[in-house]
């Protein structure tokens, strides 16, 4: 076959041409596993990349404008420039020609929001204005405003009252009167409207006056022009500092026209601002350390640099940005490691199956290939003819797959996709081939038989067997003693991914030569037995195929896998479960300030979903009379306080330990184990708040519970607390899913309220998260239908070879009955060993890696939960169903066969030559 004729056009198309047509069922089922395994392929790294940026978004969401707008400003020292220079720099033009030079270089190496970004000029502190009188005026303290004259105000707001303010050409440091705009917010806290004159003092100077012209309201009051300095559009409250009293005092801006930025220089010392707000739509997570690196270059690197070298040597930088990225970048690392895992374990098992398939098709072939190399083909040729013939099926199938994820899941960057799809057309067109040439390197008239009871491995295989295991495990002791040693964790590396198929692939070789073991035990009992179906099933067991190595691995990898991704996924639903709960510490939470309204808990009793209600009252900055840290304290009444502890496992104590003496003396408490290291078993005296102090005594330690969280605590009997101090401020409730809306009713505004599913949603509400998720159990649930398909492709390739059997059996006597358990009893060792294994290997694959995995990331997307670290556990409903199911599937798979083939009759099994 591998010589032409002199001037013969090549063969090789005729070949494929009729090899197509005399299998068509078969190469339209090839078709289609590569189709749809080159999809899955190709969609992984395209859904990881869009859960990946959806997750940088929600990030930059999450920590808002003022952690991530990169802030430049200058600010010129007044005694040393002179006004005339200061008033030249505040010109309008200036500003804005400064904040062209920087957008560029800036907005080169990180993608910005022009729109959102601002710029303008505004005092650098606040400056208290007295005047007018009608301000609002908290502890009897004046209001300290912010003068800022940022660029296009219009564009950002909807004039509610009066009128934009305006600015004559030429407004300098002397202007006596400017006018001014507010927001609607402010005016309303501020006591201010459209004809106010506010009187802002300057030093050396008389008060600048500011007229408002205008009330606005901002167009998009959380994006960066107006939430990057909050206080332009929100007033807030400060305390005065080192004040016992705790005075406070209003904070807020007036919004001048750009034209008067220079009107700025008569409060005090002025300052210029550049704020570049990253467009967060165009930041790619992938691309996270070169964004990163760029951030860095504008906080104190070459961006910076240029920036001061084109404006004012004076230009600074302030951004919490690169921290936001180093958050997720860490929290991405954590659940891409997890992901990773189920990615190379189905991968693995499809890749298998890609083998399987190419290997069945070589079985399906072996007498004509035999007959081939009889008569003279070249391995060469045969292999050209062969992957010829595949890749005509596989290469347009894997492009009809890549399409498909591509018009699925649009992602920024395909080169994934296509590579990925790339390797499985690669793998599928080589899989046939190999196997041909691997059957077929000698040539032969007759196959020997293949018996894994009575061959032999060869001396390669046993080398090439050991030096795999040796690898693998190298490998699974390096990645322990680095887990567990080192104290480091292991979730950011490779082999953390690539444990459970290596685990998978020592199992796999391990139990294929073990398995001949157990059969040629039974055969010389089972010789002896009267019944024939027990012998000959046994018999059957141990003529089967003795390269079962691939689907042993490709059913081991699958059941390690799931096993492993149930357990995650298990895991992380209760560490979410248990954060909840202790955040809120019953099923639903409601806390006034300073105090419940009375009656309040009868109302909440009658909501839907309630079954009981704990009153609580909470010092949270209870005080001790040493004058150490303050400790929040909770007043409870023990016997409804320990009934919730107990409902809810959060530090269940007993009852009666807790109960006040009559005589008011010291009071028992319940403390956690910081407080109980500080002070011991001494009674010592506790600051309640309004005068109200009480001793008390700790006689029991828990480290959580219900009513407060933090690491410390204190639980005592209200009835021995005096006065108002006992009044509850919390209510804790538990029931069968307590209605939010109806307690929210209740509360009437009263009271904050909080429930346990709502908690339970939140930690959930991450595309990061969720979108792992999703792929992870994906991933997995591909895996186990890959699983089934190794299943079926094994038993296929024994099923010809079955049908004949049962069809010579049933002329001797043999009952249909007696041919279902035959095929029932034959398949049983392999499934068996499969089940066993998988489980087995699951197990080993779980408690290699729970020491280096932490689920808390994934979990609550936070580097700590309430709850402590999640860790990563076996589970058993995990273990066991996928082991039930592949003996249940092969045991179904067996009885349907053995009824198709009572039902077809025995004529086509028992023609001349069909039998094996």
């Amino acid at each position: 076959m591998s010589v032409r004729g002199a001037g013969r056009p090549p063969v090789v198309a005729g070949w494929v041409r009729t090899r197509l047509r005399s299998a068509p069922g078969a190469a339209v089922a090839f078709a289609v596993l590569v189709a749809v395994t080159a999809c899955l392929a190709a969609a992984l790294p395209l859904a990881v990349d869009r859960y990946g940026d959806a997750g940088l978004r929600r990030a930059l969401e999450v920590a808002g404008p003022s952690r991530t707008t990169v802030q430049l400003f200058a600010t010129d020292d007044g005694m040393l420039v002179p006004q005339e220079i200061q008033e030249a720099d505040l010109r309008w033009d200036a500003v804005r020609g400064a904040y062209t030079e920087l957008l560029g270089p800036a907005g080169r190496s990180l993608p910005l929001d022009r729109d959102q970004s601002a710029y303008g000029v505004r005092t650098t502190d606040p400056v208290p204005v007295a005047d007018p009188v009608e301000l609002a005026r908290p502890s009897a303290l004046p209001p300290q405003l912010h003068l800022v004259a940022q660029n296009d105000l219009a564009g950002h707001s909807r004039l509610r009252a009066g009128r934009l303010p305006k600015a004559p050409d030429g407004t300098g440091a002397t202007a006596p009167s400017v006018e001014a705009a507010v927001t609607a917010e402010t005016a309303g806290k501020l006591n201010i409207a459209v004809g106010s004159v506010l009187r802002v003092p300057g030093p050396r100077r008389a008060p600048l006056t500011v007229r408002v012209t205008g009330v606005v309201d901002p167009l998009a009051p959380r994006e960066a022009y107006w939430s990057t300095s909050p206080v332009l559009r929100s007033p807030h409250l400060r305390t005065v500092p080192d004040d016992p009293a705790r005075s406070v005092y209003w904070v807020g801006a007036l919004l001048l026209p750009p034209d008067a930025a220079p009107a700025i220089l008569a409060t005090g010392l002025p300052e210029r601002y550049w704020n570049l707000a990253p467009d967060a739509s165009a930041l790619p997570a992938h691309d996270l350390p070169r964004l990163t690196s760029a951030v860095a270059s504008l906080e104190a690197g070459p961006l910076l640099q240029q920036a001061r070298a084109a404006v004012s040597p004076g230009v600074e930088a302030d951004t919490a940005l690169d921290e936001v990225f180093g958050e997720y970048g860490a929290l991405r690392t954590a659940i891409g490691s997890l992901v990773a895992v189920a990615a190379f374990g189905t991968g693995t098992v499809a890749a298998v199956v890609l083998l399987m398939a190419g290997g069945l098709a070589a079985d399906r072939r072996r007498a004509e290939l035999t007959l081939l190399r009889a008569r003279g083909a070249s391995l060469r040729g045969l292999a050209a003819r062969l992957l010829a013939e595949t890749a005509v099926v596989a290469v347009p199938a894997a492009a009809l797959g890549l399409t498909a994820a591509l018009l699925l899941i649009p992602g920024a960057r395909p080169a994934y996709a296509v590579a990925a799809a790339g390797a499985v057309a690669v793998v599928a067109c080589a899989a046939l081939p190999l196997r041909a040439v691997a059957a077929h390197r000698a040539v032969r008239v007759h196959a020997a038989r293949e018996d894994v009871a009575a061959t032999r491995p060869s001396r390669r295989r046993t080398v090439a067997e050991l030096t795999l295991v040796a690898v693998a495990v190298g490998a699974v002791v390096a990645l322990r003693t680095r887990g567990v040693s080192d104290g480091e964790e292991a979730s950011g590396d490779a082999l953390v991914s690539l444990a459970p198929v290596l685990v998978g692939m020592i199992a796999a070789l391990v139990l294929v030569r073990l398995h001949p073991l157990p059969l040629r035990a039974l055969a010389g009992p089972a010789g002896r037995l009267r019944g024939v179906v027990g012998p000959l099933s046994l018999a059957r067991a141990s003529r089967a195929s003795g390269s079962a190595v691939l689907p042993l691995l490709a059913l081991l990898t699958a059941l390690t896998t799931a096993a492993f991704g149930g357990s995650v996924l298990t895991g992380v639903a209760d560490a979410r479960d248990d954060a909840a709960l202790l955040s809120v510490g019953a099923d639903a939470r409601l806390e006034g300030v300073p105090e419940l309204p009375p009656g309040l808990d009868e109302r909440v009793r009658r909501a839907p979903g309630v079954e009981d209600v704990t009153a609580v009252a909470v010092a949270q900055y209870a005080q001790p009379r040493d004058g150490r840290l303050a400790v929040p304290v909770a007043a409870v009444d023990p016997a409804g306080y320990a009934a919730l502890a107990r409902h809810t496992d959060i530090g269940a104590f007993d009852a009666d330990r807790l109960v006040a003496p009559a005589d008011a003396g010291v009071l028992p408490a319940l403390g956690s184990p910081e407080v109980a290291e500080r002070y011991g078993t001494r009674p010592f005296r506790m600051g309640l708040g309004d005068g109200v102090f009480v001793s008390v005594r700790i006689v029991e330690v828990r480290e959580r519970t219900p009513a407060v969280t933090g690491q410390e605590f204190l639980v005592v009997d209200r009835s021995g607390v005096p006065g108002g101090s006992a009044r509850p401020t919390t209510l804790l409730v538990t029931g069968d899913r307590p209605d939010g809306h109806a307690l929210r009713e209740a509360a009437d505004g009263d009271a904050r309220v909080q429930l346990r599913a709502e908690e339970h949603a939140r930690y959930a509400d991450s595309p990061l998260q969720s979108g792992a998720e999703r792929v992870y159990a994906a991933a997995v649930a591909a895996g186990a239908g890959y699983a089934v398909l190794a299943l079926l492709l094994t038993l296929l390739r024994a099923a010809p070879g079955r049908a004949a059997l049962l069809a010579r059996l049933r002329t001797m006597g043999l009952t249909r009955a007696q041919g279902r358990r035959l095929l029932v009893l034959e398949s049983l060792p392999q499934a068996l060993l499969a089940a066993a294994g998988g489980t087995v290997t699951a197990w080993a694959a779980i408690r290699l890696l729970s020491p280096g995995i932490d689920l808390t990331t994934i979990a609550v997307s936070a580097s700590s939960s309430p709850a402590g670290r999640a860790v990563l556990r076996t589970d058993p409903v995990s273990l066991l169903v996928p082991a039930l199911a592949v003996l249940a599937l092969a045991v179904g798979i067996a009885a349907a066969q053995a009824w198709w083939s009572g039902r077809a009759g025995s004529v086509r099994e028992l023609r001349a030559g069909d039998a094996r």
